[in-house]
């Protein structure tokens, strides 16, 4: 293939893939409701897992989003400097939100902030956002692709803590949102939580926790330890699915984390919620594709 063909056919394979992403949850998500809809008792619980699952299914069979507010796409780029479209790659990301827009199709998300109006395409002045992560002597390419719905966006918040605070002030922090948001974020929610200096690098890697698998822990035990203690307090908060009761409120909390400056903790929150829409797909230099995140698919 020319240069010119494989823009052309990597920006067709995503639009594709963002349009999946629409319709199909991850294998871990839907694993994950069906092992916490097993655990709960109540009959609104049960019911509204029902429910969930039909959606799931109606969503393929009718192949239509399976929730009405498909989000802002965001996407994380994990790219090799030798990757061949690496020059192109954000231009022919923003293409393809537009093809998915109109193709799968997709609600118009995208409101130019200030001068209040739809662009209509689901892009903008910086949309869809693009973070980067550059790969040395990598001719690979690694896309996470993510779509930030309203509800879920909503308990997002970041601070910096005095440092006196410590943990139990970073513990606080969640909870607070989570008792006074985590409704609007139709649980059961997957929650990131970012701890560093500042509020943007906390922020940053609150949303890249949200990337990573459910059922994964950090590295660092300490940090493990805290994710499953967290876990089991938001679940005591007893939001349960869509915020209806029950015993379940979370389907895990995963935390990301850098070294921080002795005088502050950054601490931010972000949420994905039961219909936790996150795709990823590796592209090696001829764009051959492995997709890790959904079963069965062909692009």
């Amino acid at each position: 293939m020319t240069h010119e063909e494989q823009v052309k056919r990597m920006t067709e394979m995503m639009a594709k893939f963002v349009g999946h992403t629409a319709k199909k949850l991850p294998d871990d998500v839907i694993a994950k409701l069906e092992e916490l809809r097993s655990k709960e008792d109540s009959p609104m619980a049960t019911v509204i897992y029902d429910t969930m699952f039909r959606n799931q299914e109606l969503a393929v069979k009718l192949n239509r989003p399976s929730c009405q507010d498909t989000g802002v796409l965001q996407f994380w780029v994990k790219c090799g400097t030798r990757f061949p479209l690496i020059d192109d790659l954000e231009a022919l990301l923003k293409e393809a939100v537009v093809k998915s827009t109109f193709e799968t199709p997709l609600r118009h998300n995208s409101v130019e902030t200030f001068d209040e109006y739809n662009t209509g395409k689901n892009v903008g002045k910086g949309t869809p956002t693009v973070w980067w992560d550059i790969v040395p002597n990598s001719d690979s390419c690694e896309i996470y692709t993510y779509m930030a719905g309203g509800g879920c966006t909503l308990p997002g918040n970041a601070t910096v803590l005095m440092p006196g605070e410590g943990y139990e002030g970073v513990t606080k922090f969640v909870l607070d949102r989570m008792t006074s948001y985590g409704l609007n974020a139709c649980p059961p929610l997957l929650v990131g939580v970012g701890v560093a200096t500042s509020v943007e690098t906390a922020a940053l890697l609150s949303k890249k926790a949200l990337m990573r698998p459910i059922g994964s822990h950090n590295e660092n035990e300490r940090a493990a330890k805290m994710e499953k203690l967290l876990e089991d307090g938001i679940n005591a908060i007893g939001l349960g699915p869509q915020g209806m009761g029950g015993n379940y409120s979370v389907m895990g909390v995963h935390i990301e984390n850098t070294a921080r400056h002795p005088s502050a903790i950054g601490v931010a929150v972000n949420v994905g919620c039961w219909s936790h829409r996150r795709g990823h797909i590796i592209f090696d230099k001829d764009l051959n594709y492995t997709i890790t995140t959904h079963s069965g698919v062909e692009l």
